[in-house]
């Protein structure tokens, strides 16, 4: 999946002692040098394998988001129909209460 980096210590050595850097300095740059580039590094085909599996997340996460966003709707409109259903049970029985007061006071306005 990965691909480490070749590279060759010695040419590396030789030219450094070439251009006047002594041997153990160029040696011990040429060791630092190799480590650092045989860590495994990503290809093109690597992050494309990653961004197919980024979008199948994504189109995952959406169709997930859609669903809750579907649900949440209906709760909402659940709850607004038990609300309405409150509100006009509500308004019934305060207009009974009205209308019995007002019947009670017409009947001791005629006692």
């Amino acid at each position: 999946m990965s691909a480490a980096v070749a590279f060759d210590t010695l040419k590396f050595v030789e030219k450094l002692e070439a251009a006047g850097v002594p041997h153990a300095q160029a040696k011990a740059t040429a060791e630092a040098f190799a480590e650092a580039t045989s860590q495994e590094l990503a290809t093109k085909s690597d992050l494309a394998v990653v961004r197919a599996d980024l979008a199948v997340v994504k189109t995952d996460l959406e169709t997930k988001i859609e669903k809750a966003e579907l649900r949440l709707e209906a709760k909402i409109e659940a709850t607004k129909a038990e609300i309405i259903k409150w509100l006009f049970g509500t308004i019934g029985f305060q207009t009974l209460v009205i209308l019995g007061a007002v019947l009670a006071l017409a009947r001791m306005a005629h006692s």
